[in-house]
Parts: structure tokens; C-alpha cells; sequence
């Protein structure tokens, strides 16, 4: 690789990065060609930016940026997926590859400008999608008019119930 791919390789992951929400770095040591192939593919799938990037590189392309307290992790193989749309999207596909394929190991995950470890892998990935978000906020807020058209239209279902027991009682005397 020349010196004008290396800041290719570097411009493009910085402003992946400065845009990203969230990112994993997993170690992918031991899958193979059809592996990586899959993984790959569902990234592009789920809007996911993976990547194989030398560990110098990555630590010049994440100065500057939210990622930065990853710099002193990045070593040996590693593979860096950034969340673009939502920021549990890199996590949930990692998280979802590594229980089918033993041999992708999650080394960091950072969020929010802090640097976590693998085991809280588990907690980013299960942060609802933006549609499931919106929808238990709408939720949330539609409940206590339900409940308020509810307890309305009991009123008047009372009222009947009480009429048609007085007639029913009227009847039978």
C-alpha cells in the first residue's frame, strides 16, 4: 500500500467515524474467506460499516473523533464496525454473527465517547430501533387517554347495565 492509499483508507474511516454512533471492534481471527463474506454482507444489509483496517491507520483515522478511547485497544487482528443509522445496529449484528461463529471475538465496544468492555456488547445491542423507540413513547403517551376514554364511556355503560337490571327485576316481580 502506497502513502496516498494509507490516507485514502485513514480520510474515509475518520469520517465514517466522526458520523457513527456507536462502534465494535471484534477480533476475527480463525474465520474464513466465506465467513468474513457473510458478515460483510449482512453489514451492508443493516447499514453497518465493517472494516479491516491496520491497527496504525486506525488509531490515525479515530484521533479527533468519539472513538478515540479506543486507540489504546487497537492491536492484533482486528475488525471495526461503525453504527450509521442506529447505534445499536453495529452491536446487534456482532452480537448476532458471534453466536453462530465462535471464533469472532469482541474485544471493545464504544459508545457516547466511552470505551466498554465486550460484556457490554449485550446491553448496546438490545437499545430499541428508532421505530420501536417512537412506538413505546407513543404508547407511553396514548395510555392515559385510553384509560380516560375508558373510565368516559363507563359512565353511560353503567347507567345502562343499572336500567336493564331494574327492568330485568321489575319483570321477574
Amino acid at each position: 500500500m502506497n502513502l496516498d492509499d494509507k490516507k485514502q483508507i485513514v480520510t474515509e474511516l475518520a469520517a465514517i467515524a466522526a458520523s457513527a454512533h456507536s462502534a465494535v471492534g471484534a477480533e476475527y481471527r480463525g474465520l474464513s474467506v466465506a465467513q468474513m463474506t457473510e458478515l460483510r454482507k449482512q453489514a451492508r444489509e443493516q447499514d453497518v460499516y465493517l472494516r479491516v483496517v491496520k491497527n496504525n491507520l486506525a488509531k490515525r483515522a479515530l484521533a479527533g473523533t468519539d472513538f478515540e478511547c479506543m486507540q489504546p485497544e487497537l492491536h492484533g487482528p482486528l475488525i471495526l464496525a461503525f453504527s450509521q443509522e442506529e447505534p445499536s445496529s453495529a452491536a446487534r449484528l456482532v452480537r448476532d454473527f458471534a453466536k453462530t461463529n465462535d471464533q469472532l471475538k469482541v474485544r471493545m465496544v464504544s459508545f457516547g465517547g466511552e470505551l466498554m468492555g465486550a460484556n457490554d456488547l449485550e446491553r448496546l445491542a438490545s437499545l430499541p430501533t428508532r421505530e420501536e423507540a417512537l412506538s413505546q413513547l407513543m404508547a407511553t403517551m396514548r395510555a392515559p387517554l385510553d384509560k380516560f376514554a375508558r373510565t368516559v364511556n363507563e359512565v353511560p355503560g353503567k347507567l345502562v347495565r343499572t336500567v336493564a337490571a331494574i327492568r330485568d327485576q321489575k319483570q321477574a316481580a
